[in-house]
């Protein structure tokens, strides 16, 4: 008897903890992934995001946090975005150019001095409106675009002063044209390849330097198969979380606003680690044995600033000039 009622009592509570967890089961799931480690900026800021996500949804959206590519190449996650996958990516703005052109003036060469103003222009006006466009003709909802990495440098092997010194250097950078075209104006063969091969690469000299910001350097611990960095400041490379236009429109509007909202608050928390933390990187990356070098910014700009015609971005720089200056 005591048997029976024990085992009657066993299945009301396993019934009840279904009933339960399924009452909590989110609605939505967003896999969030970043080409960062997981002691990166970046991702620190997408545990912010998921954290405070799920909270103000009550759990109604379950935020899933991935580092180190592990939800495969950017390319490979913009193709799964724009077919409908629950997944938002960190991304530079030129891999969205092909689809909306104006995005890969934010990867522009000396477009901005500082995160201040590039943060500037991402919620302005004329940034909304190509955001409206990228989820009108380009499949992709910014949900935002302020994840601050830093300023990208030249990581060698040989001293760089100034552009000429980089003739005959194989550089690894990102594969979109806007970077290719910088690597090249400043006087390096360029070399797109995905950021998780950069360091067997250089190890095996497929490549003899790249381009990068502090917190990726250090995090993928090429301090080991380097001995320079030139700090060119080519590139103030601001990122976004960028996820499926079409996923995101099946979210009801509070969900959507609450998501902006969180990617933008979770964007500047992230911004601010990686700010706070380039002086400590640079100075562990010293400690490892590389020689960290300022040059002639002037050389660098000058040999950049035909970048902007040949890419056709010349007048949408001067209205981007005109946002931050206004």
């Amino acid at each position: 008897m005591k048997t029976k009622i024990l085992r009657n009592c066993f299945i009301v509570l396993t019934a009840s903890v279904t009933l339960i967890s399924s009452a909590l089961a989110a609605e939505f799931t967003l896999n969030v992934n970043t080409s960062q480690t997981a002691d990166d900026p970046m991702y620190k800021g997408l545990l912010e995001f998921k954290k405070n996500v799920e909270a103000r949804t009550n759990g109604r959206i379950e935020v899933k946090t991935f580092s180190s590519s592990q939800l495969g190449s950017d390319e490979d996650i913009i193709e799964q975005i724009k077919t409908g996958a629950g997944i938002a990516t960190v991304i530079d703005g030129a891999r969205i150019a092909p689809d909306v052109s104006e995005f890969g003036i934010l990867a522009a060469p000396y477009i901005v001095d500082n995160y201040a103003q590039i943060r500037k222009f991402i919620i302005s006006p004329l940034f909304e409106t190509w955001v409206t466009k990228l989820h009108d003709t380009g499949g992709m909802q910014v949900l935002s675009f302020n994840w601050y990495q830093g300023e990208r440098h030249l990581v060698t092997n040989k001293l760089i002063s100034q552009p000429s010194d980089l003739k005959g250097i194989r550089m690894r950078t990102i594969g979109a044209p806007l970077f290719l075209e910088t690597v090249r104006a400043m006087g390096a063969t360029p070399t797109g390849m995905p950021w998780t091969e950069v360091y067997s690469a250089l190890q095996l000299k497929a490549i003899d330097a790249v381009e990068a910001q502090l917190p990726s350097i250090y995090g993928s611990r090429l301090y080991e198969v380097t001995k320079y960095i030139a700090k060119t400041r080519h590139i103030q490379l601001v990122t976004g979380l960028v996820g499926s236009q079409i996923w995101f429109d099946k979210l009801p509007e509070n969900l959507q606003v609450i998501l902006r909202e969180e990617a933008l608050a979770a964007g500047d928390y992230a911004s601010n680690l990686t700010l706070d933390s380039l002086g400590s990187y640079e100075e562990s990356i010293k400690t490892k044995g590389v020689t960290v070098t300022e040059v002639d910014l002037k050389l660098f700009i000058e040999a950049t600033a035909p970048v902007y015609e040949k890419l056709n971005y010349v007048e949408l720089k001067k209205q981007v000039d005109a946002v931050i200056n206004e």
